[in-house]
């Protein structure tokens, strides 16, 4: 039943692909909402002065469309689906009652009452023995109802991802998430993997669904933020190329005083904690400040990407090393700490992060370090996203497949004799 006791809602999947939606408001509410309806393939329109450096990301990389200003009448033409989530709820009532008269379903974040739909507590449930993988919504009209009503369902279907055992209850969270709370835990730092939701380890996603504080990475599985409890604070901790970004000072800080304040804190990372990640620095930084701390390592993205992409970072008798770099920095900087000169020698995989604004010089480094111009490379960016995107070719055009690629796309490059192996049989999944 929804809030005010009348008729029940009608529960449906809206599949959003190539379909416009519109979001009005930049703030907190949509940096966690924002990420599913991008995972959905829907074409979003985000309306918003401002918005948060995630979103901005989403924005940059060409995953969302950021309208840099206030919400216009009739920037509801040609949606499908809107959200108003600004922090004005007479601009927020103005975008419902314009989603009603064009007869779109409207979720007002601010008033669930005054909502033409609504967005239910959300999880994905793995695939099982003799059952396939699925999507669980639960709505009624309550938000912590419908969590807890999820969580309970969750458990139930698979056990696997449900509460953490030896909860801790003389760390009272703030909310019923008290029994899902892992005992002799302060802090979590997830590695959260590629990017896919469901890419996150089962380790992983129990820590997040028992956090009361989650500080997120641009690069972590963002859609999974929309599945947490509506009480949950998140803190968006995102660092744009060369763009806006959170000190690590202040991310250290805030871990730490939540912490303090008996919250259980995730540090939710994308990739692994410990693979360019800072997450040892991070690490010190709570041991400094007594705080209990565990860390739970992630599916890089330096081995996940290529895999994605069909591409083995190793083959019998072809590459027998794998070598993982960062290039946001190039070769001829003086902080890199990368020999490239020593990388050209080796016959085996090489795997550059953060490298695609650099790859033109990486590229001309390696053939100045003796790599054969016609090595074949790979370009893979959002791996593990709908739009995923792969481009292949030489070493001596790297640079070229780079700049194909949106400005601030987070991606990799692979340079090595794997890459020119069967794209067929690399991209090859077994029947179910």
């Amino acid at each position: 039943m929804d809030a005010g006791g009348e008729v029940p809602p009608y529960l449906v999947g809206l599949r959003l692909r190539h379909r416009r939606v519109l979001v009005v408001g930049g703030g907190r509410v949509a940096a966690r909402r924002v990420p599913r309806l991008v995972e959905a393939g829907a074409r979003v329109d985000l309306v918003a002065p401002e918005v948060t450096p995630a979103l901005e990301g989403l924005a940059d990389a060409g995953r969302l469309r950021w309208l840099q200003r206030g919400y216009r009448g009739g920037d509801v033409d040609g949606a499908w689906y809107v959200l108003a989530a600004s922090d004005s709820p007479a601009v927020n009532a103005a975008v419902a009652d314009e989603a009603e008269t064009a007869r779109v379903f409207c979720v007002r974040a601010d008033d669930g009452a005054a909502s033409s739909a609504w967005t239910p507590a959300v999880a994905d449930l793995p695939a099982g023995p003799g059952r396939p993988a699925a999507r669980v919504a639960v709505s009624s009209g309550q938000p912590a109802t419908s969590a807890r009503i999820r969580d309970q369902v969750l458990a139930a279907l698979a056990p696997e991802h449900g509460p953490v055992p030896e909860a801790d209850a003389s760390q009272a969270a703030p909310s019923g998430r008290a029994h899902r709370r892992p005992a002799g835990i302060d802090v979590a730092l997830v590695g959260g993997g590629p990017g896919a939701g469901d890419l996150i380890t089962v380790r992983g996603l129990r820590m997040l669904r028992a956090a009361d504080v989650v500080v997120a990475d641009r690069l972590a599985p963002t859609g999974l933020l929309d599945d947490l409890d509506h009480d949950v604070v998140v803190i968006d901790a995102a660092k744009l190329p060369r763009g806006r970004a959170m000190a690590q000072e202040a991310i250290n800080a805030a871990m730490i005083e939540h912490a303090r304040a008996g919250r259980f804190v995730v540090r939710l990372k994308g990739g692994d904690p410990y693979v360019f990640g800072r997450g040892y620095e991070e690490l010190q930084a709570c041991v400094a400040a007594d705080l209990r701390v565990e860390v739970v390592p992630g599916i890089t993205s330096a081995l996940a990407g290529p895999a994605l992409a069909g591409i083995p970072a190793t083959h019998r008798g072809l590459a027998q090393e794998v070598v993982v770099v960062t290039g946001h920095v190039p070769p001829a900087d003086e902080r890199s700490r990368v020999d490239w000169a020593a990388l050209a020698r080796l016959h085996g995989t090489v795997v550059v992060l953060m490298g695609l604004a650099n790859a033109a010089a990486i590229g001309a480094a390696l053939v100045r370090g003796g790599r054969a111009q016609d090595t074949p490379v790979a370009v893979v960016a959002d791996a593990s996203h709908a739009d995923q995107q792969v481009l292949r070719g030489r070493l001596d055009q790297l640079g070229e497949l780079a700049a194909r690629l949106p400005a601030h796309a987070p991606g990799l490059l692979v340079i090595g004799s794997v890459v020119g192996l069967d794209r067929r049989a690399g991209r090859h999944r077994p029947a179910t």
